[in-house]
């Protein structure tokens, strides 16, 4: 008679179940998306939020209350904001996508001299440049131009975008209500580690999504800014580009680097070594500067793994995907970090 090694079923159970877990998940992946941006959207605002109720304590506003009011704050600034800047970047895409056709066939480096030694390739280096101009305008434009729809197809629909911001005023009001029944819900045993593993992923979560917002409105600013200054077309356009990319680590700043590059060349503007040198400044300038400032240590995460992680993401969910990589990769290890440290802390006792 055949016996069964019971601890053999239990981990055949268990890997049975992870991969349910995850089957899951993944066949849920737009309802988790809605979910998971509403929780950072609420991260953002959360910090808000407790100020206000500790500046107006002498009022006694409840949670809900200043909830709202700084909601209503927050998105009336945004949208006095980004409104003026959408049109300015709107005029400049159709500008650009206007002039496109008659940009290609110009020669690109007719204002820029060359080295000598370089002047036997520049037929090379003009098709070369006409070659990712048409890339351009055939694939990396039109997806800019529909980055929109993009997003939304991976969400679902408008209906999940609206939802966002609504399941996120529930994330700030009821946050810390919902942490409790969370630790609660855990075995007796474990109920410290779940509320350190909480705690963890509440400071990565802030500590991410300030560097980002803090290194997207950085880029924006120090583009438009050195971009007008220069006199390069599309200043306000390219810089939006930059700013926008910046939320896709590695691949992001590069393919921005590459189209501003590119859109200044077939522009006719004669100092692209400025533009080289202004982009190598700034990307030293905030690798080593603005990111160690705005991000703590256990938010990084190596480039080569953040490659892997955009890439793989892309491949997973698109766009999405793509934002996603680097947060859910921090997490996982920020979990594998404090099970270890509580696993080693057990072993001694």
């Amino acid at each position: 008679m055949l016996a069964v090694d019971r601890r053999a079923l239990s981990a055949a159970w268990t890997v049975f179940l992870f991969v349910l877990a995850v089957a899951l998940v993944y066949l849920m992946r737009h309802t988790v998306m809605v979910f998971v941006l509403a929780l950072f959207l609420a991260h953002l605002i959360a910090p808000a939020v407790d100020l206000l109720q500790r500046v107006t304590h002498k009022f006694h506003f409840s949670r809900a209350v200043a909830s709202g009011l700084v909601y209503l704050l927050l998105f009336g600034a945004a949208l006095a904001v980004l409104i003026p800047i959408g049109s300015k970047i709107g005029e400049e895409a159709a500008s650009l996508a206007a002039g496109l056709p008659a940009a290609i066939q110009q020669d690109p480096l007719a204002h820029l001299p060359l080295p000598a030694w370089l002047e036997q390739v520049r037929p090379r280096l003009n098709e070369i440049l006409r070659a990712r101009m048409r890339e351009l305008d055939q694939s990396v434009l039109p997806m800019l131009s529909s980055a929109g729809e993009h997003i939304l197809s991976g969400l679902g629909n408008l209906f999940s975008l609206v939802l966002i911001p609504v399941l996120s005023f529930f994330f700030v009001k009821d946050g810390r209500w919902i942490r409790g029944r969370i630790i609660n819900a855990a075995p007796a045993a474990y109920q410290l580690l779940v509320l350190e593993i909480l705690g963890d992923l509440h400071d990565l979560l802030m500590q991410y999504l300030r560097a980002l917002v803090s290194l997207s409105a950085a880029t924006f600013v120090s583009h438009s800014a050195v971009f007008s200054l220069m006199r390069v077309p599309y200043a306000v356009l390219l810089a939006g580009i930059a700013a926008i990319l910046e939320f896709i680590p590695v691949i992001g700043p590069l393919t921005a680097a590459v189209i501003a590059l590119i859109v200044s060349a077939f522009s006719g503007y004669s100092h692209l070594l400025w533009i080289v040198l202004f982009l190598i400044v700034w990307r030293l300038f905030q690798d080593y500067v603005v990111n160690p400032y705005v991000m703590n240590r256990g938010v990084a995460i190596h480039p080569l793994m953040a490659l892997f992680g955009v890439l793989a993401g892309e491949q997973i969910a698109g766009i999405p995907g793509m934002f996603f990589s680097v947060p859910v990769m921090a997490a996982l290890r920020v979990i594998l970090v404090r099970v270890s440290k509580a696993r080693d802390e057990m072993d001694v006792d």
